[in-house]
């Protein structure tokens, strides 16, 4: 049994610091509820071996775990050098060719025809994360004269940003084509699509994807802002990753849209996740800065699904400590927040799922309910009373391992695996798992949401139960 005693989830990243079975369930341990696997980084062979792992241990847990594909998306990456680096000083004429060249300090290799495409006088170029800056002066459909306005050291195939301009590019690369076939072979619960910029960025996903897994799609463009109430509807979980959001905006713009894709998401209640840097510098590090501690917190405040560790897990010296120290986080936090849903977006509740769902959190509220039992095919009972941030914990039940798995990312979220449940021993199975989860005893009070029946797909019932 692992009940984490908080409703905020962990996602941690798998990387050559945590691949092995032994770091894997040490991580999980110390608190991770999904592992994510970066496909920008390792090989097929490697994220199979952590599949595998990640498997074996649910098996030996007996508790599902959720997994995380994160596709790497349309890189665009300046070429190589002589020397392998050039210095970029502020003032000097610096070109950008389509044509493959051996790059030196008056030009290097571009090799997206797409940015040519776009380009026009005056646009600015981002290059290593922001650290080089360049304008445009003169272009054509294969070359790029620039004035570079930022200057630095620039090396072998850093990255390249285009902020403001939307390029002619998929979000889904031939890479991430074949990334995603075998993620799908896999039968991984969740997807993160990277650089998501229009709804129409889904469309080609799902297409491959026909429902075989849940999309989570990382918000890492300014220009995803002008879509966002369109991209959470078509998304079924939305990741804010601030790092590349970071790169385009000036920094005091961050926090602010940080806060405007949490409130898109919670409004319809869609998991969404903060990403990127949180603990930073556990890096090489046993305990954080006050303010990346002030950080994650500020995220549960706001009443996330999950926050997510990449470096501080995939190659820092401390991934177990980066762990346990934001579950410890979370839980300080979550003991000082109160039922202050109400305050955080409008409470309009339309359809019967949403107003039983919403009677669920208030009933719970005052009668003193130690668990809301949900039982669930799809997931979406458990979405729709996670959704309410209800003080009592959530029980969901489901016969599919899949939907167990895909709502570890749930706020709240107790996934269990249970037999085929039957309309008149409903009472009695969340009576039972409730008593045998730890989660109530014997004459305390449960409370069932649940559709029946079930193929329906909504939430239509709502039962106050004593344990029995």
């Amino acid at each position: 049994m692992m009940i984490r005693g908080r409703n905020t989830k962990i996602i941690a990243t798998l990387g050559p610091a945590s691949s092995s079975l032994e770091k894997i369930e040490e991580l999980y341990l110390s608190g991770v509820d999904v592992f994510r696997l970066n496909f920008s980084h390792g090989s097929h062979e490697t994220h199979l071996e952590n599949i595998q792992d990640i498997r074996s241990l649910e098996k030996k847990i007996e508790r599902p775990i959720g997994i995380l594909g994160d596709l790497q998306g349309p890189k665009l990456r300046v070429g190589m050098f002589e020397h392998g680096e050039v210095e970029l000083v502020e003032g000097q004429s610096f070109s950008l060719v389509l044509e493959e060249c051996v790059g030196d300090k008056t030009r290097a290799t571009l090799p997206h025809k797409e940015i040519f495409q776009a380009a026009e006088a005056g646009m600015h170029l981002l290059l290593d994360d922001g650290k080089i800056r360049l304008k445009v002066a003169r272009c054509s459909p294969s070359l790029l004269e620039t004035e570079v306005l930022v200057g630095g050291i620039l090396k072998n195939k850093k990255g390249v940003n285009v902020p403001g301009v939307q390029l002619p590019i998929s979000a889904l690369t031939e890479k991430d084509k074949k990334d995603l076939d075998f993620i799908l072979e896999q039968n991984i619960e969740w997807i993160a699509l990277s650089f998501v910029q229009t709804p129409e960025d889904l469309k080609l996903a799902k297409g491959i994807i026909k429902g075989r897994a849940k999309i989570a799609s990382k918000l890492e463009k300014p220009l995803a802002i002008q879509h966002l109430e369109a991209i959470v509807e078509e998304s079924d979980a939305v990741m804010v990753a601030r790092g590349d959001l970071g790169v385009e905006l000036p920094p005091e713009d961050v926090p602010v849209i940080q806060k405007k894709i949490i409130r898109a998401c919670r409004s319809v209640g869609k998991p969404v996740i903060v990403a990127t840097q949180m603990l930073e510098s556990m890096i090489s590090a046993p305990t954080p800065t006050r303010a990346e501690a002030s950080d994650v917190a500020n995220a549960i405040y706001d009443h996330v699904d999950a926050v997510m560790l990449s470096a501080e897990t995939a190659s820092g010296q401390y991934p177990k400590e980066s762990v346990s120290m934001m579950h410890r986080i979370i839980t300080s936090t979550e003991k000082d927040i109160h039922s202050d849903y109400q305050l955080l977006t409008e409470k309009t509740h339309q359809t019967v799922s949403s107003a039983i769902t919403a009677a669920a959190r208030e009933i719970a509220q005052h009668l003193n309910i130690k668990a809301i039992v949900t039982l669930t095919e799809s997931g979406e009972t458990t979405y729709a009373a996670a959704k309410e941030r209800p003080r009592s914990p959530i029980l969901a039940l489901t016969k599919y391992k899949r939907t167990a798995r895909e709502l570890m990312l749930c706020w709240g979220a107790y996934p269990l695996l249970v037999e085929d449940f039957q309309d008149d021993s409903l009472t009695k199975l969340a009576s039972s798992a409730a008593k045998q989860h730890g989660f109530a005893k014997e004459g305390e009070r449960i409370i069932i949401t649940s559709g029946i029946p079930f193929q329906k797909g909504s939430t239509n019932v709502l039962k106050v139960v004593d344990v029995m």
